[in-house]
């Protein structure tokens, strides 16, 4: 079992976009959008503001704002 210490640490830490969306896609509902690439890309580029570099991507920052980002395309 992780410690809420590590998760809280894995949550905040900055990971590449594809480590992003493996974490990102075991981590929600099975009938909730699907990250993929190409929509992380894109979700970049409609929210610039979120990243500081291109392949910045963190789970705490990201991963609610994408999720309602996926719902409404």
């Amino acid at each position: 079992m992780k410690s809420k210490s590590n998760e809280l640490e894995q949550n905040q830490a900055i990971t590449s976009l594809i480590v992003f969306i493996n974490s990102y896609n075991k981590s929600i509902p099975k009938d909730f959008p699907r990250a993929t690439n190409k929509a992380l890309k894109q979700f970049q580029i409609t929210h610039p503001a979120l990243f500081k570099k291109p392949d910045d991507w963190s789970i705490e920052k990201h991963r609610k704002r994408l999720m309602d980002w996926l719902f409404s395309e």
